[in-house]
């Protein structure tokens, strides 16, 4: 799973979330660090209105949070998630003896991006396809 720092980068690139049930969020306050939560049609889930998407807390206990703007959230993207964001781009994964290496083609090249955690690989590889998207 990436972390904080990596999705709120990727989030500041342009990625723009969609709630949907199974995605992992974390709520983007400094009080709030490490703390995960899943949408979810049981507890979590979206309702979208014109004035922009809120996620309910519905029947939460352990929180005096009735809701949250989904601005105030940062979506935290699965490997899975961010493999089909990379698109055509993406070539393949491949395990390596420290973790992992995910090969993109971009610009005619293939490039590579290595980490130990798998998801934190494809989400370098994103960051490196938006921007040259951008540019």
């Amino acid at each position: 799973m990436i972390d904080d720092d990596l999705a709120r980068q990727l989030r500041e690139a342009g990625l723009r979330w969609q709630p949907a049930s199974g995605d992992t969020f974390a709520i983007d306050r400094p009080d709030m660090g490490g703390e995960r939560f899943t949408v979810s049609d049981m507890t979590i889930e979206p309702h979208h209105f014109d004035t922009g998407t809120i996620l309910g807390f519905n029947g939460t206990t352990e929180w005096a949070l009735d809701s949250l703007a989904v601005e105030d959230a940062l979506w935290i993207p699965r490997e899975d998630q961010l493999r089909e964001l990379l698109g055509g781009s993406f070539r393949h994964l491949a395990r390596t003896p420290d973790g992992y290496r995910v090969t993109i083609l971009l610009g005619g090249e293939e490039r590579i991006y290595e980490h130990e955690d798998a998801a934190t690989a494809y989400a370098h590889a994103l960051l490196s396809l938006i921007g040259a998207a951008v540019s």
